[in-house]
């Protein structure tokens, strides 16, 4: 896992993690109150693992994407 991506992308992929494992933790907690339906929990259990790579993305300065050889903007 070599670094390729800059700061600007470190950062971006950082908050979209954050933003997203809160929508997780939402999602979760509404369920758990009863205020969802059931299959709002898997929906926030897969927000909070995708928000939890993006932010591990972000700290180790490499994405995915752009390891399978596409461009991304950022």
């Amino acid at each position: 896992m070599q670094c390729n991506i800059d700061n600007r992308g470190r950062v971006a992929r950082i908050i979209t993690g954050i933003l997203t494992a809160a929508v997780g933790v939402g999602l979760v907690v509404a369920t758990q109150l009863g205020s969802l339906p059931p299959w709002a929990l898997r929906a926030g259990l897969g927000c909070l693992a995708g928000g939890a790579f993006s932010i591990f993305e972000g700290v180790k300065g490499w994405c995915v994407v752009r390891a399978l050889g596409f461009k991304t903007p950022m």
